[in-house]
């Protein structure tokens, strides 16, 4: 019976401290005001490794940033072939302002398009969220980008 009760407290104390490590590991994510929609035109694909990895570059309007080019490396390291991971690379020039931007992400294959989802930070300082899509038969990228407050 002492088992028994020695057990019963074990499993609650456990069941106490995952709850309490749980809440204590949530983060909640705060966004900024800054918002906008970037909308981008392929101008090029290709592969150097027979179809393993892909290579995107695009241009486009990405809000108070104007032009952007953009280039991004698919890649499926989980071989799940509908879904895998990108990383990218995004620069603009206002004046004499250059911003740039490293994007890392993933992607998930829904019919004809792709959804993108991404973290980037840029030489701003700004930590962006990004959700999109893009579109390979249109020949387009479309992507949300929320800032996100970082403390």
């Amino acid at each position: 019976m002492k088992s028994i009760m020695k057990m019963k407290t074990l499993f609650g104390w456990t069941i106490l401290m995952f709850a309490f490590v749980q809440g204590a590991l949530a983060q909640e994510v705060d966004f900024a005001a800054a918002s906008f929609e970037a909308n981008f035109k392929i101008d090029s694909t290709f592969t150097r490794d027979g179809g393993k990895t892909f290579e995107v570059s695009a241009s486009g309007e990405a809000g108070e940033y104007g032009k952007v080019y953009v280039s991004y490396t698919f890649t499926d390291d989980l071989g799940l072939k509908d879904a895998g991971e990108f990383t990218g690379f995004a620069w603009t020039q206002s004046e004499e302002t250059i911003v740039t931007a490293t994007l890392q992400g993933t992607y998930f294959k829904q019919g004809s398009i792709f959804k993108l989802y991404s973290w980037d930070i840029t030489s701003e300082r700004k930590l962006n969220m990004a959700i999109g899509v893009i579109d390979f038969v249109a020949g387009t990228v479309k992507a949300d980008v929320r800032e996100v407050v970082v403390d």
